[in-house]
């Protein structure tokens, strides 16, 4: 029996990486409107760059941009791309189709409800609130909790330990196989893999469940009667 689901956050709840382009995309367009003297994929290509080298969620971009084309800090430029950023971040961070109503229904039955991201946790926190998530989820679990990211057991071991489940009684949803399919299975977890936020597209899967639709996870955690699906290369049927 399932008593706990535990959620990566970034394109298994919210479409993170389009989010991301759209908040991008604006505050390169603010930039040069406040005088940022290059083109827009020019800008594309040096921010990308940059994310690339210092990870995707690298707070200091705009900042370490400018100093790079500039040689310093244009606080004009700067503050004005950071306030367009946040307004379409904003506007753009939307949960899936299904998820609001599928984390109801779960709260509903009394399944306890954990977040497993390996996002920094203000950063994950403010996803959430921006959601109204936030008084939904029992347990946050981020990098920085524990140091590690997925697939590495301790931040697993952790939630679970949090939720108060066994592994046997715990199933998680995640987007990136070989980050939450393999670190959930190793401690023995059930898992289900979130084909419908797969960015990736060409991902080897082994999973118990493949999930085209957030919604479908009610059917094997509810009703139990979802067969398993045993998903692997890429999740094809």
């Amino acid at each position: 029996m399932i008593k706990a689901v535990v959620f990566d956050l970034d394109n298994t709840l919210v479409d993170f990486m389009a989010m991301k382009r759209q908040a991008v995309d604006a505050a390169i367009t603010a930039m040069i409107d406040a005088g940022l003297n290059m083109t827009f994929d020019d800008v594309k290509g040096s921010v990308d760059k940059i994310y690339q080298e210092q990870g995707i969620e690298y707070q200091r971009v705009f900042d370490q941009l400018l100093v790079e084309v500039l040689g310093r800090i244009d606080y004009k430029v700067l503050s004005a791309g950071i306030v367009a950023y946040r307004r379409a971040r904003e506007a753009a961070l939307k949960p899936y189709p299904h998820v609001s109503a599928t984390l109801m229904q779960l709260v509903k039955h009394g399944v306890r409800l954990g977040i497993l991201s390996d996002a920094p946790t203000r950063e994950a926190w403010l996803r959430l609130c921006y959601m109204s998530f936030h008084h939904i989820f029992d347990h946050v679990v981020t990098f920085d909790d524990t140091g590690k990211r997925k697939p590495d057991p301790v931040p697993f071991q952790l939630v679970l330990q949090k939720l108060e489940v066994d592994p046997s009684e715990a199933i998680m949803v995640g987007d990136w196989a070989e980050r939450d399919m393999v670190g959930a299975a190793a401690v023995g977890m059930k898992t289900a893999f979130a084909k419908y936020g797969d960015t990736f597209g060409n991902q080897v899967v082994n999973a118990d469940y493949l999930l085209h639709d957030i919604k479908d996870l009610l059917t094997i955690v509810l009703d139990g009667k979802a067969a398993p699906h045993n998903a692997t290369n890429g999740g094809t049927e």
